[in-house]
C-alpha cells in the first residue's frame, strides 16, 4: 500500500514537471488567492495590534477626561457642530480639590508642545521632541515604565523642581554613551535636571511616543504660557471592582466644575481604555469580515482555475491513462494519481501565497509603522484552505480519469 501512495506521488511530481508551465501558472492562480487572505489578514492584525497598544497606553482601570469624545457621532446638515469650550487649568485644580473617592489617582496633563529642541553640552535634537506638564500620577495612570532612574515624585510637583522625565529615543540621541541621569536638558532656555528614563514604546502612525519631555506641571506651565491650552484628566482606580462608581461620581463632579445643570448634556469627552479598545475591534471586525469577503471570491476563481487545468491534463492524458489500466491499474489507482497531483499544486501555491501574503503585511506595517506580529490564525487558515481547494478541485477529475473506458482511451487520439 505505502509503495504504490510513493509510486502515486512520484508519478505525480513526474507529470507536474512535464508541465511545468501550465504548472507554474496554476500555483500563481493559487497564490494569489491566499496571498490577498494572509496579506490582508496580516495588515488588519498589525493595524489592531497598533491601535489597541496605544490606547491601553492609558493604563488600566483609567478613565480620561477630555476637551471631546474621541468619535463625535455624525450629525445632520442642519445642525451645527457643538464646540466645547477647552479644560483650563482652573477646571483641573478644582477637580483635584473636589474629587475625593476612595482608592484613586488624579493625574492632571497638558501638552506644552510637539515641536521643542532640546540639548544637552554641544548635541542637540530636531525640533521634534514632544513636551509634557504633568502631576506625579501621570507616568502611573498612563501605563508607562520607567526603565533607569525614578518618576516625578509629589515634591517634584509642589515645589516646581526642575527635573524632568525622557524618552528611551532622548536618551539615544542626547546620552548615546553615557548614564543621562543626574545629566542636564536644556528645553526653551530652562535647565531640567534628568532623573528618569521611560521603557521603549514605539510608535503609531508616525508619532513617535519615545521622544518626550515629562516635567512637573507648574515648571511646565512657566515655559508655556499659551492661555488656551486644553488640559487632560486621567483617574486611576485601583479596584477595578470600583470603577464604574468612580466614574459615575467623577462625571458628576466635573459637570459641577464646569456649571451645568441637570438638563444639560456633557460639554467634555470621558473615555475608558476598554471602551476604546472594544470600539477598535468592532471596528477592525468589520475589515475582517471585508477581507474574507475578497479571499474567498479570488480562493474560488483560483478553485475554478485549478480544475479546469486537471480537466485539460485529464484529456490530454487519456491515452496514457487507457495504458495503464491495460496494464491492470485500478480505478482507485487512477483517481489517488490524480488527485495527489491536485494536492502538491494547491499546497504549493499555499506555501507560496502564505510568504507573499506575509511579505505584503511586513512591508504595510513597516511602511506604516504598525505593530506587526507573525499571523499564525491566517497562515492555519490559508493552509487548510489550498488543501480544501485541491479537495474540490481535485474530486471531479480525478473521478473523471479514473471512469474512462481503457478501449476507448488507447484509441484516443
Amino acid at each position: 500500500m505505502f509503495s504504490l501512495t510513493r509510486e502515486n506521488i512520484k508519478i505525480a511530481f513526474g507529470s507536474i514537471k512535464s508541465q511545468l508551465l501550465r504548472t507554474i501558472l496554476t500555483v500563481l492562480i493559487i497564490a494569489i488567492g491566499i496571498m490577498a487572505l494572509v496579506g490582508i489578514l496580516s495588515c488588519v492584525s498589525a493595524l489592531e495590534n497598533s491601535i489597541s497598544g496605544s490606547f491601553s497606553s492609558m493604563g488600566a482601570n483609567t478613565f480620561n477626561f477630555q476637551r471631546y469624545e474621541f468619535t463625535n457621532q455624525r450629525q445632520s446638515s442642519r445642525e451645527r457642530q457643538k464646540i466645547n469650550p477647552v479644560i483650563n487649568y482652573r477646571n483641573v485644580k478644582d477637580f483635584e480639590d473636589n474629587y475625593d473617592y476612595p482608592f484613586t489617582k488624579v493625574a492632571v496633563s497638558f501638552t506644552g508642545t510637539t515641536a521643542a529642541e532640546v540639548k544637552y553640552d554641544n548635541k542637540k535634537t530636531d525640533p521634534e521632541v514632544q513636551i509634557i506638564g504633568s502631576n506625579e500620577y501621570f507616568i502611573e495612570n498612563s501605563g508607562l515604565e520607567i526603565d533607569n532612574g525614578r518618576s516625578l515624585n509629589v515634591f517634584d510637583v509642589e515645589n516646581s523642581n526642575a527635573v524632568c522625565v525622557i524618552g528611551s529615543d532622548l536618551q539615544k540621541a542626547l546620552f548615546p554613551d553615557v548614564n543621562p541621569v543626574d545629566k542636564t536638558i536644556s528645553v526653551r532656555g530652562s535647565k531640567f535636571k534628568v532623573v528618569g528614563v521611560l521603557k521603549e514604546k514605539g510608535s503609531t502612525f508616525g508619532n513617535n511616543q519615545d521622544l518626550r519631555v515629562i516635567m512637573p506641571i507648574q515648571k511646565a506651565r512657566s515655559i508655556f504660557t499659551n492661555p488656551n491650552i486644553n488640559y487632560t484628566l486621567s483617574v486611576k482606580v485601583d479596584k477595578s471592582d470600583m470603577l464604574e462608581n468612580a466614574q459615575e461620581e467623577a462625571i458628576l463632579t466635573f459637570r459641577n466644575i464646569r456649571g451645568l445643570n441637570p438638563i444639560e448634556a456633557n460639554d467634555f469627552g470621558i473615555e475608558r481604555s476598554d471602551d476604546l479598545i472594544n470600539r477598535v475591534a468592532e471596528n477592525t471586525s468589520t475589515l475582517y469580515i471585508a477581507a474574507w469577503i475578497i479571499s474567498i471570491i479570488t480562493i474560488f476563481g483560483s478553485t475554478i482555475a485549478l480544475m479546469n487545468i486537471m480537466l485539460v491534463s485529464v484529456s490530454e492524458r487519456t491515452r496514457e491513462i487507457g495504458v495503464r489500466k491495460a496494464l491492470g491499474a485500478k480505478r482507485r489507482t487512477i483517481a489517488f494519481q490524480f488527485f495527489m497531483e491536485t494536492v502538491i499544486i494547491g499546497q504549493l501555491g499555499g506555501i507560496l501565497g502564505i510568504l507573499l501574503g506575509i511579505a505584503i503585511g511586513w512591508g504595510v506595517s513597516k511602511g506604516f509603522e504598525l505593530d506587526f506580529s507573525t499571523p499564525w490564525v491566517a497562515m492555519i487558515w490559508a493552509t487548510s484552505i489550498a488543501f480544501i481547494v485541491a479537495v474540490i478541485s481535485g474530486l471531479y477529475p480525478a473521478t473523471k480519469a479514473a471512469r474512462l473506458d481503457p478501449i476507448e482511451s488507447l484509441r484516443y487520439e
